[in-house]
């Protein structure tokens, strides 16, 4: 699978796994004096194993730390297979990996998850941290405040114009904003436009530019006006969902995510928490009563 390492600048690789749907994630390496600097793991033992080869392939230092950029488990869940190495986060996605909160079963299809598990972070911080492998700094940032999660990082390489913005950009998938904040995910994308990088790693999907920003916010503007007038007319955030024309974002993977984004959406309003069983449930519904694809 080393086809999939793609070398984006100098000592600095990303590993895109196609196509990107759930479960299916993206992953970084960035080389250095004291070792590499490992950004996210996947799902599962064997896409873990396979990307920890291709690393390899391409570096014989040996990874010395972990960047989590948030506590979903296609992110973190083969962490295991790096038992030694330090584990930075957020304290937001540290707070959640210790207290996990997964959909019920039925929810995903059955898949090979092997034998891997999360690790709870041993460096964690509030707002940013500056790690220095190689003669170039690599800075770790919290955006701020809610966005695709509560504890998203972004991984932000200056003097290479590199950008590894884990979930808080999606490349021809859609959105996915349950777990945080639609607001919010605006203003980090804002955040990060303003650092103007040259390439762009997004948490799914192939890599891009600063193009990959616009459809993201498109999105999200379109999930917050939706779920206002929706809201403004009693429905249910299922109701609202089915009742949608996703118009431009049909074609993307995972179209049904709006209605989990609406619930959001829908408790922002109300100054609350979504209840996130029926949010998973209700997307389960969108999707014909099936459960949600994975080719993890």
């Amino acid at each position: 699978m080393a086809e999939l390492m793609h070398r984006i600048a100098d000592g600095v690789w990303a590993y895109i796994q196609p196509d990107g749907g759930w479960m299916v994630n993206n992953m970084g390496v960035i080389t250095g004096r004291d070792g590499s600097t490992i950004v996210d793991v996947t799902s599962t033992e064997a896409r873990t194993r396979a990307f920890l080869e291709a690393v390899a392939a391409v570096t014989d230092e040996p990874a010395r730390r972990l960047v989590l950029t948030h506590a979903h488990p296609d992110h973190c869940m083969g962490a295991s297979l790096l038992p030694d190495v330090e584990v930075i986060a957020h304290r937001g996605a540290a707070d959640e990996l210790r207290a996990p909160e997964p959909p019920a079963p039925h929810i995903f299809e059955p898949f090979e998850q092997g034998d891997v598990h999360p690790r709870i972070p041993t460096v964690v911080f509030e707002d940013a941290v500056t790690i220095t492998p190689a003669e170039n700094p690599v800075e770790v940032r919290h955006p701020g405040g809610p966005a695709h999660t509560r504890g998203d990082s972004y991984v932000w390489l200056p003097e290479q114009r590199v950008l590894f913005a884990g979930d808080l950009v999606f490349s021809g998938g859609t959105p996915f904003a349950l777990s945080g904040s639609p607001a919010g995910w605006l203003r980090a994308l804002e955040q990060m436009a303003r650092l103007e990088p040259e390439v762009v790693v997004p948490g799914h999907g192939p890599i891009g530019g600063v193009e990959l920003f616009a459809p993201v916010a498109d999105y999200l503007r379109f999930v917050i006006e939706a779920a206002a007038e929706a809201h403004r007319r009693g429905l249910s955030p299922l109701e609202a969902a089915r009742a949608l024309d996703l118009g431009a974002f049909a074609g993307l993977l995972e179209p049904e995510r709006i209605a989990g984004n609406l619930h959001r959406a829908f408790a922002e309003l109300d100054g609350a928490e979504p209840d996130m069983d029926a949010a998973w449930q209700d997307m389960y519904e969108y999707n014909g009563s099936h459960s949600l694809e994975v080719h993890a």
